[in-house]
């Protein structure tokens, strides 16, 4: 097997390698690996293949293509102390998502100007966790603010098979080839986000097209760039501030849309930037990406504290503003909508029929009919701590993880059973990589693969 993935890399083949999780939650954006033999159990000792120590931080999910994986990270090398700091006062409460904003407070002084930090690039051996090279893409002060709970690196790269695309957000984005030599860097600009927490939509690729998000507090736009060159193909500006979530490339039966989230969702033609709809979603953050099949999107936005989450049903081939009007229960273009839906910030999750929503905090995860809309179950799992990352599914069941890494083993269907639960020890906020019949778990500390 490693050998057919090894000469399929060298040969630049991007249509038939089977092996690969080449993007944020898979090649098909759903979470549903198709990996065979893929262990049910592990811990610390039980089928950890190997592990890999990160230097720096970053909340970035691992990317694997063939028999090589990447990941991606900041290293402080210098960090002057925050006046709070200073004066000795506490850091705020606990930190929030990864692929969202952290609940703590922003860092309203000018203090992270004189950090200094690495962002790196890294590609290790699938097979061993070896270190086949490691590249700074970037060396220098912050140029906008994050909060001390979230990182500089927090979007996934993104992969062919015959480049790497890596975006750091406000720092920058940068394409790689395989064997990490710079073919080409893009800089998008620097915009203040929500609070100064920072950054969190990671680039999608369709057809060698990069596509790329940048909302923010200053001028919000969509980016699509040609990959090979990095040349901005079209650029449309957005009516949006800061959001988290990550673009969609949605396959109907129609049409391929491209989707984007935000307080209101957005479809636009991948090819021209042309927008199709438009849909007001509400809700509290747009962090949480969408999942579909050939008729239906679904989408919608988490919520906090008093305030609801969103959940709608869209058509295939909808156009114009399809937001249902007051007191409605669908629209134009809507097949359902649910305005207090229990969406959390981990992704949505579509699966033999059913859709699974996972709560940010309190261990409940909720199926729901997704021809109906209507509740099929929502149950809590006892002692789960808060959920970043996206649910997945295989083998007719339904994993999650908190960030105590424990991950949580789920029948799938109708009834609600849990069937066993899983411990590594570490903090993780990223959401899983599958290929190769192994796990890639991106820890605070570790990058640990995890296979029979």
């Amino acid at each position: 097997m490693f050998r057919v993935t090894a000469l399929c890399v060298s040969v630049l083949a991007v249509t038939s390698c089977a092996d690969h999780w080449n993007q944020f939650r898979g090649p098909d954006q759903d979470m549903i690996p198709t990996a065979r033999n893929l262990p049910a159990e592990w811990g610390e000792g039980t089928n950890v293949a190997w592990t890999y120590d990160i230097e720096g931080e970053g909340w970035s999910s691992p990317v694997v293509w063939g028999n090589r994986v990447f990941i991606t990270a900041d290293v402080p090398e210098e960090i002057a102390p925050a006046p709070e700091q200073e004066a000795g006062l506490p850091q705020g409460p606990p930190p929030g998502p990864p692929q969202g904003p952290p609940q703590g407070p922003p860092q309203d002084d000018q203090s992270f100007m004189k950090n200094v930090f690495r962002w790196e690039v890294i590609c290790l051996d699938l097979e061993t966790g070896r270190e086949i090279w490691k590249k700074v893409a970037r060396r220098g002060h912050p140029r906008v603010r994050k909060n001390p709970a979230t990182t500089y690196a927090s979007e996934t790269p993104v992969t062919d098979g015959k480049r790497v695309y890596v975006y750091f957000g406000m720092h920058g984005l940068y394409c790689y080839d395989m064997e990490g030599n710079l073919l080409w860097e893009k800089d998008l600009g620097a915009f203040e986000t929500q609070n100064g927490w920072g950054t969190g939509s990671s680039p999608v690729l369709h057809e060698e097209v990069l596509y790329v998000q940048v909302d923010n507090e200053e001028h919000s736009f969509l980016a699509a760039l040609d990959a090979s060159t990095g040349e901005e193909k079209w650029r449309v500006d957005r009516d949006e501030k800061t959001s988290y979530s990550t673009p969609y490339i949605w396959k109907n039966n129609i049409r391929t849309e491209l989707v984007t989230g935000g307080e209101t969702a957005r479809s636009y033609d991948p090819e021209t930037g042309e927008l199709h709809w438009e849909l007001f979603m509400a809700g509290r953050y747009s962090i949480p990406s969408p999942v579909s099949d050939g008729e239906y999107l679904y989408l919608g936005n988490a919520g906090f504290r008093d305030i609801p989450g969103t959940l709608f049903a869209v058509k295939a081939a909808a156009e114009g503003d399809i937001t249902p009007g007051e007191g409605s229960g669908t629209g134009p273009g809507i097949l359902w909508f649910n305005p207090d839906a229990p969406t959390g910030n981990p992704s949505l999750l579509l699966y033999d029929g059913l859709l699974y929503l996972l709560a940010s905090r309190g261990g409940e995860i909720s199926c729901i009919d997704p021809v109906t809309g209507e509740s099929v179950y929502r149950e809590k799992v006892d002692d789960v701590g808060a959920c970043w990352a996206s649910p997945w599914a295989h083998d007719g069941k339904i994993y999650f993880y908190d960030e105590k890494g424990v991950t949580t083993v789920l029948r799938a269907g109708k009834e609600f059973e849990v069937l066993t639960r899983n411990r590594l020890d570490d903090k993780f906020w990223a959401s899983v990589a599958v290929a190769d019949n192994a796990y890639l778990f991106r820890g605070v500390e570790r990058l640990y693969c995890i296979r029979e």
